[in-house]
């Protein structure tokens, strides 16, 4: 039987050299439960299946030919409907067991559904907190990850960055540090958080982008507060400083370029206006929009938006793995997910 070629990063790519690869996956968003539907009942959901999807992503990357440096998971890692079924802790140790067979680092995000399941200070606590790999640089006064001096731990915002080889940076952005889900009601940030959601939408569901004339203050989207913008702005004048190429990875897109205008950050505008005042920003990528998306903003930052594997048919895929080269991103996709060639535009 005739064993199918292996890809190699050279038949996209020409002769550039590959300084490194990273997979990345979104939304697995798992469930020991049967098929259901998104939100607004118009997508299939595997809920069972995508633990299996899991599987063989990481038996993928188990076999590739060029040695990954890590695996960044993009947030919705198990289903909120685990949190009614009381099967929580269950779902995300199965899948923690699946990606426990990779022999690389796993770079967690969080989303709306981590929250739904727990809260921050329990993630904070989880496997699901990978800031034990972060890079240990002093950046200044907004680095500790906290809004004041006596902020408690339920008020930080969960951001770090690290290098996996040098001259490129990651920076994992949190989308839900102003958010009403995952924090204790007594905070201040989910005090602020709910009334700046309910001045944006008076609908009586939260959930609900209908009659909005900024559809993505909804609750099941968050945003950044000023305190994690001024530490996102430290680390990107450091690595325009030392000439870096940064990637920003977030649970939410922060273009509406590429995503549809319900799933975005709530203060995205405030996001962009931060990465598009450095040069060092090559990509920024999220998931939350099960429908993936792409688009290169007029700085030069390609937005890839991952298609989500909770909504991938079983006879299908989505996962990928990014070869990183001097002059270009390039993304070899699985299944839903399209090759793509994402050159640098600023040098």
């Amino acid at each position: 039987m005739d064993e199918t070629p292996t890809w190699r990063p050279g038949s996209l790519t020409g002769n550039s050299e590959l300084c490194f690869s990273f997979g990345v996956i979104a939304d697995i968003q798992y469930a020991d439960l049967e098929d259901g539907y998104n939100f607004w009942g118009s997508r299939r959901r595997y809920y069972r299946h995508s633990l299996h999807l899991l599987q063989s992503a990481v038996d993928e990357w188990n076999k590739e030919d060029s040695q990954l440096e890590f695996v960044l998971q993009l947030g919705d890692i198990i289903d909120g409907f685990n949190a009614q079924h009381k099967t929580s802790e269950s779902a995300l140790r199965r899948v923690m067991n699946k990606f426990k067979k990779l022999r690389i680092p796993i770079h967690h995000t969080w989303g709306n559904h981590e929250l739904y399941n727990f809260t921050r200070d329990y993630l904070t606590q989880s496997e699901l907190n990978s800031k034990s790999l972060e890079d240990q640089i002093f950046l200044g006064s907004a680095a500790s990850g906290q809004d004041s001096p006596g902020a408690t731990a339920e008020e930080h915002y969960y951001a770090y960055h690290f290098s996996p080889v040098p001259k490129f940076r990651f920076i994992l952005l949190d989308a839900y540090d102003l958010s009403i889900l995952g924090r204790d009601k007594s905070t201040q940030k989910y005090q602020d958080s709910l009334k700046l959601l309910k001045e944006k939408n008076p609908n009586e569901n939260l959930n609900s982008p209908t009659g909005l004339a900024e559809p993505q203050f909804v609750e099941f989207n968050g945003g950044f507060s000023q305190t994690q913008l001024d530490w996102f702005n430290e680390v990107l004048t450091f690595s325009d400083t030392n000439q870096e190429k940064v990637v920003v990875v977030g649970h939410i897109p922060v273009h509406p370029g590429s995503s549809e205008s319900v799933c975005l950050a709530w203060n995205y505008k405030d996001a962009l206006s931060v990465i598009h005042s450095h040069q060092c920003v090559v990509c920024f990528l999220a998931g939350h929009l099960h429908d993936g998306g792409y688009y290169l903003d007029s700085h030069g930052v390609h937005h890839l938006t991952l298609e989500g594997i909770v909504e991938t048919p079983p006879e299908s895929h989505a996962f990928g793995t990014i070869y990183v080269y001097d002059d270009k991103l390039v993304l070899k996709g699985r299944g839903r997910i399209p090759d793509k060639v994402m050159y640098y535009t600023k040098h």
